[in-house]
């Protein structure tokens, strides 16, 4: 691994688009972008905690708010509101991902973290809500285990959601209408948090609770790992050239440090034997 960019607070949500790297500094209220150098550039910055992020058809950006329920729409540098799901979401908003219809699939966590909520504990009460481009939404699943990084596979018949709380992977099939069904659950992960699909069908799962990027089979079953000891691992995306870079995103952080604002993010990148698939 060599490290791509350091010094953030606490990153999130990364995106290869366009040929570049595209992700949240959620402490800072920042969505950054490199093109792959050691520096980057900010694209925006919004108001309270940008989670997930996710592009339009016509590549326009659409950005979470966490705690302020919004999601936020950024074309040609200007920043605008793009849906209010403060009247339909139960908790705090996680993680986002935007399909090739300009749907968007968004994490309610079912419970306020801002008010002491303990996503252990919690059970299951998050839910996937689905943004529609006219900003009309609805809730599409529910008796989910503190959701987080979702992933969409390449003929956008299946998504992938890590229930961060349970420690497994959820796969729910998708219908035309973009409804989801339950199929089944399956892994043992230490806390999963970001993931993504490669083309040989398996997913990549940055493991908060491991420091690890492990990679895994739809039976749940251990192919690969790469240890980050001392950090945590946040999220992952598979982009560059051949889409074999794969950007494991870590914290030096715990999570009572976080809430406190106290975090030393950093994204480092490994060749890897299968290119991305699907989406994100």
């Amino acid at each position: 691994m060599r490290t791509l960019i350091e010094r953030g607070s606490y990153f999130e949500s990364p995106r290869f688009h366009d040929g570049k790297l595209w992700l949240c500094d959620t402490l800072t209220g920042k969505v950054l972008r490199t093109t792959l150098g050691r520096t980057s550039e900010m694209v925006c910055k919004i108001q309270g905690v940008p989670s997930g992020l996710g592009f339009l058809p016509k590549g326009d950006l659409v950005i979470v708010s966490m705690f302020r329920q919004k999601l936020y729409r950024c074309a040609d540098g200007e920043l605008s509101g793009y849906a209010d799901l403060a009247n339909l979401a139960a908790g705090t908003l996680a993680d986002l991902l935007i399909d090739p219809q300009g749907r968007a699939y968004v994490g309610d966590l079912g419970f306020d973290l801002l008010q002491g909520g303990d996503y252990r504990a919690a059970g299951p009460v998050g839910r996937l809500l689905l943004v529609f481009p006219d900003a009309s939404a609805r809730v599409v699943a529910e008796g989910l285990e503190s959701p987080n990084g979702i992933a969409l596979s390449g003929d956008g018949r299946t998504l992938f959601v890590a229930e961060r709380a349970a420690n497994r992977i959820a796969e729910l099939s998708v219908a035309a209408d973009g409804s989801l069904a339950l199929v089944r659950r399956f892994g043992n992960l230490g806390e999963p948090d970001g993931i993504c699909l490669d083309q040989d069908g398996a997913l990549w799962v940055a493991c908060f609770g491991e420091n690890a990027f492990v990679r895994i089979d739809r039976e749940g079953r251990e192919l690969a790992r790469i240890e980050t000891p001392g950090r945590h691992a946040v999220a992952c995306v598979l982009g560059g050239d051949d889409g074999r870079t794969l950007f494991c995103v870590t914290a030096e952080t715990t999570p009572q440090d976080l809430l406190q604002g106290r975090s030393k993010a950093r994204v480092d990148v490994v060749s890897v034997q299968h290119a991305s698939a699907g989406l994100p």
